[in-house]
């Protein structure tokens, strides 16, 4: 949009006709004008921006004309050259700033568009559109759209952490969950941590369902998460959750007194929470970054690998085995080199074992869908290639991807053992579930 300008060839018909002293002097003004004006800019724009050269000679040339009309024939001794320096860079300053054409680019937003795009509801409830929805109007949503990740009572761990659970009405009647203190429950549930109901009713409402986000309508939106509530024992079964209501139902939250701002972080001038020592004098030369378990914490909680969700790439470290002392990749992780094990399909394993050692079962059923086809309906679709469908297979495993069974992405597959991925996708493709 904008381009740099020489500003002396700018001004050259506005210095030629004065000597070559007064052209010097006015020169050094105007070097010395350009950088406080730059710098009023930004410390990073030595040059002046400004307009094309043909919108620049258009501005430049009645202005060049007025200063040689009022311009005596022999300079003035005495402050001639200093006006004529703040005459340049007046110029130059009208140049620069000039307003940018940019009518071509781009329009202003409609009122329509800013109001789709501006759907975001504050813990104050500001923002929350008007609507209303009932928890057996939520139970019909939560069957159709929301059972398959969570489960039919939310408390599913198959594809997400729960999302009910380990709540009491105790802890509705005090507004702290009493389980977070303690390690009686095994995971912590959405409920549990849920302080302010307009973090769930926005997140439900720009990110659910997973496949299909921003397609509930409002009111669907306010039964949902009147039956999530009801599902937590909450609200009654004939509660019907609104605009006009939702202050009254986050104050029975289980979670509702969980937030404290007694922390140095809350307030700008408070005391930090810890007191750092890093070093500001007589530091060590090189310092070495590294993240790992104390020796004596590292089987605190037994294997951590075996307690990590099974979908995806990502593992935990096997905590029961020493620390390694080099960086061991995850293929090697699972195969002999790291572990030990060796790839279960050398030892002719039933394949139906294997994908149920490698959580192909999760998301995949025999002969129902869950998250992802059931394997019946895949041998279906690959039956026709053959020879070549165990092949297609296994590329299809170990690469994943999305589209092929609806917009749901199944991650890729290339930790499992080359030889296991070839035993399940052969078994798939033969058809021999029972």
């Amino acid at each position: 949009m904008f381009k740099s300008v020489d500003v002396f060839a700018t001004l050259r018909p506005v210095l030629s006709p004065l000597p070559s002293r007064e052209r010097a002097r006015v020169r050094g003004g105007v070097r010395n004008g350009i950088g406080r004006v730059s710098s009023s800019i930004s410390p990073l724009t030595p040059t002046l921006p400004c307009r094309p050269r043909s919108r620049l000679h258009a501005l430049a040339a009645p202005a060049a004309a007025r200063m040689r009309a009022e311009t005596p024939p022999t300079p003035r001794k005495g402050r001639g050259g200093s006006w004529l320096v703040a005459s340049a860079l007046f110029l130059i300053a009208g140049i620069g700033f000039a307003e940018p054409n940019i009518k071509n680019l781009g329009r202003p937003a409609t009122p329509a568009e800013i109001k789709a795009w501006d759907i975001d509801v504050r813990p104050d409830f500001a923002g929350l559109p008007k609507g209303s929805g009932t928890v057996a109007r939520g139970q019909e949503v939560w069957e159709s759209k929301c059972e398959n990740c969570h489960g039919a009572f939310g408390e599913s761990n198959e594809v997400f952490t729960p999302v009910i659970g380990h709540t009491t009405k105790d802890d509705i009647r005090t507004g702290h969950v009493a389980a977070l203190r303690s390690d009686t429950v095994p995971q912590r549930t959405t409920l549990m941590k849920l302080s302010e109901l307009s973090v769930l009713w926005d997140y439900i409402n720009r990110a659910m369902p997973w496949n299909a986000p921003k397609s509930l309508s409002t009111d669907d939106v306010y039964a949902v998460v009147a039956y999530v509530l009801n599902l937590g024992g909450v609200v009654p079964n004939d509660y019907v959750l609104s605009d006009k209501n939702m202050q009254a139902t986050q104050n029975q939250l289980p979670n509702r007194n969980g937030k404290t701002r007694e922390h140095g972080l809350w307030e700008l001038g408070g005391k930090p929470d810890v007191q750092g020592s890093t070093c500001m004098t007589n530091c060590a030369p090189k310092v070495t970054i590294s993240s790992r378990l104390p020796d004596f914490a590292r089987n605190a909680h037994g294997d951590i690998s075996a307690q990590n969700r099974l979908l995806g790439g990502l593992r935990g470290v096997d905590t029961l085995r020493p620390a390694p002392t080099e960086f061991v990749p995850l293929a090697a992780r699972v195969s002999k080199g790291a572990t030990g094990s060796t790839s279960t399909a050398t030892t002719a394993v039933d394949p139906a074992k294997l994908a149920a050692q490698h959580a192909c079962l999760t998301c995949h059923g025999i002969a129902n869908k869950i998250v992802g086809p059931a394997l019946i309906d895949v041998h279906k679709k690959y039956a026709a290639q053959k020879s070549d469908a165990a092949k297609l297979l296994v590329v299809r495993i170990k690469s994943g991807g999305s589209g092929a069974w609806g917009s749901i992405p199944m991650p890729a597959q290339d930790h499992v053992p080359d030889a296991d991925i070839r035993a399940i996708a052969e078994w798939i493709a033969a058809g021999k579930f029972q």
